[in-house]
Parts: C-alpha cells; sequence; structure tokens
C-alpha cells in the first residue's frame, strides 16, 4: 500500500485507505486517463460501481499502472436491476469481467431497495469464498442497516453514505460505531453545491491552515474516522486531495464545521417515494 495514506481496518481485519479515488460521473472514454493520473498521484483504493458505466475502463487503468493487485484496493458495486441472490452472483461475475480482476476487494449493494436481502445473501457466500475481500452497503440508513445486520450473519464491513459538511451524518455514524460498521463518505465535497468553495466557515479555517477548502473539508472528514473518496479529473486537484495528512484541525475548528449541519441531503432523499420510484425504475446495461 502507498505509504503516505493511512490504513483503516475493517471488522473483518482486511485494511482500506482512508482515502480513496472516485469515479462517478467520469465518462468512460475519460476514466481510464484519471484513474492513471490518480494511481501516479498515490492513490491506492478506487471506487466504482456497475451503474458508472466505466469499470472496464478502470480495470485498463489499474492494468496499466503496473503496481501489483494486492496494493489497489478496489470497490464497485451491485444495482438495483440485479437484486437477489442469482441476480447478484451474475451481476458480480460481470463487474469482475469488465474490471479484469480476479477478485475484488470490497462490494457493495449500490442501493437499500428491491431484494437486498437477496443480494446480501449472495454476497456473504461471495465473501466465503473469498472473492471479494469485504462487502457492505451504500445508502443504508440506521433502521435498514440494523435490519440487515440483525437478521443475516455477516455484518456489513462498509457504509458508503452521503456525507459533508452540510450533512454531518453523526447519529449514523454512531449507529455505525455500535454495530462495528466503517463510514465512508461519498460525496464529501458536497459536488461543490451551496457554496461550498466559497463558505466564510471554511474559507477561515483554510487560511489558517494554509490549505485549501476543500483540504479541510477532507481532513475534518478524516479526523471524524470515515473514509472519503474524492473525485477529479485533474491531476493538481488528485494532489491536493491526498495532502491533508501534514495538518490537524483543533476542536474548535471542529466545532465550527458542526455548524454548518443542515440534517437533510442536497443530492437524493432515500425517504421521499417519488425518489424511491425513480430509483427503482433505473436501469443500465449492467
Amino acid at each position: 500500500m502507498s505509504s503516505q495514506i493511512p490504513q483503516i481496518t475493517l471488522n473483518n481485519d482486511v485494511e482500506m485507505p482512508v482515502i480513496g479515488f472516485g469515479v462517478y460521473q467520469i465518462p468512460e472514454d475519460q476514466t481510464q486517463q484519471a484513474v492513471e493520473a490518480a494511481l501516479e498521484a498515490g492513490y491506492r483504493s478506487i471506487d466504482t460501481a456497475a451503474a458508472y458505466m466505466n469499470e472496464r475502463a478502470v480495470g485498463r487503468a489499474i492494468a496499466a499502472s503496473g503496481i501489483p493487485r494486492q496494493e489497489v484496493f478496489v470497490t464497485t458495486k451491485l444495482w438495483i436491476q440485479d437484486y437477489g441472490e442469482d441476480g447478484a452472483k451474475r451481476a458480480f461475475d460481470r463487474s469482475l469481467d469488465r474490471l479484469g480482476l480476479d477478485y475484488l476487494d470490497l462490494y457493495l449493494m449500490h442501493q437499500p431497495l428491491g431484494d437486498y436481502y437477496g443480494s446480501w445473501r449472495a454476497m456473504e457466500k461471495l465473501n466465503r469464498d473469498g472473492r471479494t475481500r469485504a462487502i457492505g452497503v451504500s445508502n443504508f440508513y440506521p433502521d435498514r442497516l440494523v435490519d440487515l445486520i440483525t437478521h443475516n450473519e455477516i455484518v456489513p464491513a462498509v457504509n458508503q453514505i452521503e456525507t459533508h459538511v452540510f450533512f454531518q451524518r453523526t447519529d449514523d455514524q454512531q449507529v455505525m460505531r455500535e454495530t462495528g460498521v466503517q463510514h465512508e463518505s461519498w460525496g464529501p465535497l458536497a459536488e461543490g453545491g451551496r457554496g461550498f468553495f466559497e463558505n466564510p466557515v471554511l474559507s477561515d479555517i483554510s487560511a489558517a491552515h494554509g490549505k485549501s477548502v476543500a483540504q479541510v473539508a477532507l481532513r475534518w472528514l478524516v479526523q471524524r474516522g470515515i473514509v472519503v473518496i474524492p473525485k477529479s479529473v485533474r491531476p493538481e486537484r488528485m494532489a491536493e486531495n491526498l495532502d491533508v495528512f501534514d495538518f490537524e484541525l483543533t476542536d474548535e475548528e471542529m466545532a465550527h464545521i458542526a455548524t454548518l449541519d443542515t440534517g437533510e441531503s442536497h443530492l437524493m432523499n432515500h425517504h421521499d417515494p417519488e425518489s424511491v420510484k425513480w430509483l427503482g425504475g433505473v436501469r443500465f446495461d449492467t
């Protein structure tokens, strides 16, 4: 693993870099170049999904990098249309084939919808068979997370949820701590919304440390023990996002950032019936 990135240990003793590179919304024709640049910058964790339609490009970049397979932590995700015990097994095989890999490091259910029980049974078997080193979920609120844990054998290693300064998820994180699930943030920079980069609280703290607003926001998450997967197609920003381990936010600064929490999603509300209906109808060529 890259020595500059600290590792966290999941509930099954698998180690995962605390910062990874996300490829959500990167077009496939740009993904290989972006991932190659990220690996060159020092990233050793890559997060993709069947629904992102760029797994093949991620696999090509990993192969082209020359970095030993065991040094790159690879995550992909199962989409709703393939949920169910049999569908999940087939979808896993297709993802692995597209990535050109013999195994995954982390396989996630992408949404808490549809037959996630059947999917989890398939994922448990994939984990036991060594085909994926860890399994987890994405976008699960505490009630569904606890429900899944209570009625199954393997506790999810990770729950990847929208988490940023405007949607801080402290209650969710507490439940994850109590159940041994690692909190991972998608959208750690709030996708630039709500004036994120001009926010006065973040700007003042960034000036005090000689760091960027993005670095402060990522450092705030890392100090909370949250794994982050920022995305950029610009090599200088990739490097900047990794450079968050040479400073520390004070308790006062952490408390100031805590005041920015709105307590609600700015990107996707999984409690909204129309959003749930829309997600359930989305189909990809997976």
